[in-house]
């Protein structure tokens, strides 16, 4: 998969778990999470993406912890995740 397609399911994932949150459901939140930080983890395993990018995409792992999970040092907001993503599904598909 390239880069684009796996970010936008990374996406997926999180625009699933912002829904959910913001339903009340936060065990459907917390599965959504789980699956958006595997799809992470198997990105920055893979060996194409080193150097900058790979720091970019640990950043990014990051962020969404950060949001979801920690003190919000980054000042995200599920919202602001949404947007991100949106543009790489846009290439994805494209």
């Amino acid at each position: 998969m390239t880069l684009a397609e796996q970010l936008g399911n990374v996406g997926s994932e999180i625009e699933r778990a912002s829904r959910w949150e913001e339903r009340g459901y936060g065990a459907h939140r917390d599965k959504a999470l789980d699956r958006a930080l595997e799809l992470m983890d198997l990105t920055l395993s893979d060996k194409r993406w080193r150097g900058l990018r790979l720091q970019e995409l640990a950043r990014l792992r990051e962020v969404i912890c950060d949001t979801f999970f920690v003190n919000k040092e980054y000042g995200a907001r599920p919202a602001d995740l949404d947007r991100y993503f949106f543009s790489f599904a846009v290439e994805a598909r494209a």
